[in-house]
């Protein structure tokens, strides 16, 4: 096991992002956002820039946190669809160079329109991703599928479906335990609860190879809207976070554990001054504050560091 973290919720710039890595004493980074873009959009000369400063540092990038058919990317429109594979072929040489074997990617938004998982639109979901996964099984990448506001995180039925309508050894999961906490489980008829994320992971288990630590609470509104997550720090919000780390060690879970806070900065919340020094500390304070107080709950779930 070896921990890891999306360090742009602590810092913006990469030189930052290695310097708090180095600071808590690890050695990896879940890489998705640095100095405003991402592995498959960066120029040549910035990623080349982000690569001496990683290589200098002895920080290793052990997966790319991508945009790849996430939330924000419609399974209908091909437009967002070859953005997905513009994404991920610009980034798979760059990911060879740096040594890095997973791409974090999903299962595209969920419509509000028409039914997330009505045959027709699942068709056209697998197949996109099935078409995804191959290019990452063409280049010797894993396509790990995230928890996340997408067709696979509806509900743990729906990853299931995913899984068996994607036969790739390059496909896998990552399992969020913050994301059910505000995702309603969409399964039967509305009014739906929202997720558990203990009943999510203890379906789907056997297929994570990896694990994003994210902890909140939430109510649902009463008009059925998206409800609004509070995150907390791991283990005091609804994620199930000991019992899943609990069993990931009776298991022999021997993989990445990823930091994914939210509590000091939401990476796609529009909201809010970054780039204020009061700003850029707290979410390096915070950050830090987060990964530490994690490392003794593993402890007091048994793990030794």
């Amino acid at each position: 096991m070896f921990l890891t973290g999306f360090t742009d919720e602590a810092c913006e710039d990469i030189a930052g992002q290695i310097a708090v890595t180095k600071e808590l004493g690890w050695s990896n980074i879940e890489l998705r956002n640095a100095d405003g873009k991402m592995l498959g959009t960066m120029t040549d000369e910035e990623f080349d820039k982000a690569y001496e400063a990683l290589s200098e540092a002895g920080v290793h990038i052990n997966c790319y946190g991508s945009a790849v058919a996430n939330w924000s990317r419609h399974p209908r429109s091909d437009e967002d669809f070859e953005a997905s594979k513009k994404e991920l072929l610009t980034a798979i040489p760059r990911m060879h160079k740096l040594g890095c074997k997973m791409v974090r990617g999903m299962s595209f938004l969920v419509p509000t329109d028409e039914p997330g998982d009505s045959p027709a639109l699942e068709k056209i979901i697998f197949a996109k991703v099935n078409e995804l996964v191959k290019i990452c099984e063409d280049n010797g990448i894993i396509y790990g599928h995230e928890n996340c506001m997408n067709y696979g995180g509806m509900s743990h039925v729906h990853t299931l479906r995913l899984l068996d309508a994607v036969k790739s050894p390059a496909f896998t999961l990552i399992f969020d335990t913050g994301n059910p906490t505000f995702n309603y489980r969409q399964l039967g008829l509305k009014p739906y609860p929202l997720q558990s994320s203990w009943e999510f992971y203890s379906n789907v288990k056997q297929f994570i190879s990896y694990v994003h630590i994210k902890d909140a609470t939430a109510l649902p509104p009463a008009d059925g809207s998206r409800p609004q997550a509070r995150f907390t720090f791991a283990g005091e919000g609804c994620g199930d976070i000991r019992a899943i780390l609990k069993d990931l060690k009776e298991s022999g879970y021997d993989g990445g554990i990823s930091m994914e806070p939210h509590v000091g900065s939401v990476f796609h919340d529009p909201n809010g001054n970054p780039n204020s020094p009061e700003a850029k500390k707290f979410r390096h304070d915070i950050y830090i504050k987060y990964c530490h107080h994690f490392e003794q709950l593993l402890r007091d779930c048994g793990w030794t560091l």
